[in-house]
């Protein structure tokens, strides 16, 4: 996204979730002059005549009725993590910070003589050797991986790499590595090579049939189901870890329905792609 594509998509956060938006509120979030902002809402409004409308009597520009968002996702999330990371000071016609609390994960060990030479290794496509260690083998174990993606999983980052020693693609938890590691030559490894990154599940979930008719009513409301089931796309080497996040275990089914919740439909379908 390039700094123009980064401005309407924020013009368009703030005018499409607070119906109304200022070149002032613009001009404190960019750090530049009232008519610097204002010349860039006119350049937003030249792509997009339909979009906002002026209002003289709030003096604000809101959306019309005929508004269609063209740089956002449509998914509130993008606006509340937007609005809740704020760092500028509000201003009367600023957004402001939303009066928010953000659960903290415990922060995991992760240095930067650890980091700079994995994001070296990614760009590049180089070998590393490096020191790992995990539950299973808790003493340092040399490893020679090629990194290709860093993957978020909600919880924790991990690095999605090939491993010479297990000749498969795997996941490392980047705060069990050791030492620093040594970058090596350039591989002929590549991600088009990782099946289980390049494989597209969908996930299939539905209310615990266990659960009463208004029990399922209300989990098909809350996950936005379409005719009682959820469908989810994923990566099929993720999919372990989207089913953790909502909290549901592929092989074990909780002896009451309310803490089940959902089940997975289509479990032959994504079982060779499940881990522990």
């Amino acid at each position: 996204m390039n700094s123009a594509e980064h401005r309407f998509w924020q013009l368009e956060l703030i005018a499409y979730w607070e119906g109304k938006v200022t070149p002032r509120q613009l001009a404190d979030h960019w750090q530049v002059s009232r008519q610097h902002a204002s010349n860039q809402l006119q350049d937003y409004l030249q792509k997009h005549p339909d979009s906002l409308s002026y209002h003289p009597s709030s003096k604000n520009y809101q959306p019309t009725t005929s508004f269609q968002p063209q740089h956002l996702s449509g998914d509130v999330t993008e606006y509340l993590e937007w609005a809740t990371r704020q760092t500028l000071p509000p201003s009367k016609d600023s957004p402001g910070h939303l009066p928010h609390e953000t659960l903290q994960h415990p922060p995991r060990q992760i240095t930067p003589q650890i980091m700079r030479p994995l994001v070296q290794a990614i760009r590049e496509n180089r070998r590393l050797d490096v020191d790992y260690i995990s539950l299973t083998h808790p003493d340092n174990q040399g490893r020679i991986l090629v990194p290709h993606h860093f993957v978020n999983t909600g919880q924790r980052w991990h690095l999605r790499a090939w491993c010479e020693k297990s000749q498969t693609f795997k996941d490392f938890v980047l705060s069990r590595f050791r030492g620093e590691p040594e970058l090596m030559d350039t591989s002929a490894i590549t991600p088009d090579q990782d099946k289980g990154w390049n494989t597209q599940l969908t996930l299939i979930l539905e209310p615990d049939p266990r659960l009463t008719q208004l029990q399922k009513q209300v989990l098909e409301e809350d996950y936005a189901m379409h005719n009682g089931q959820l469908h989810i796309k994923t990566r099929a080497c993720l999919a372990n870890y989207l089913l953790k996040n909502l909290q549901v275990h592929p092989r074990i089914l909780e002896g009451e329905p309310e803490a089940q919740q959902l089940i997975i439909v289509n479990k032959d379908d994504i079982k060779p792609w499940l881990f522990g």
